[in-house]
């Protein structure tokens, strides 16, 4: 399901959302990481960014 860009607020910081490009942006910057390495930690821990910050870690 797509993001509804007519609704303005806060974004869901909730679940790390790696299937628009301004999230994986926002995530990859947060992180300190490539797009890519978030996807990857993504595909493996779940779209948890506790779990992800753990997964990047290791």
């Amino acid at each position: 399901m797509t993001d509804d860009k007519s609704k303005r607020g806060e974004p869901d910081r909730s679940k790390v959302n790696t299937s628009e490009d301004y999230e994986v942006a926002y995530w990859s910057g947060k992180f300190g990481v490539t797009p890519q390495l978030l996807k990857d930690a993504v595909k493996t821990a779940g779209s948890s960014p506790e779990a992800v910050a753990q997964a990047l870690k290791k």
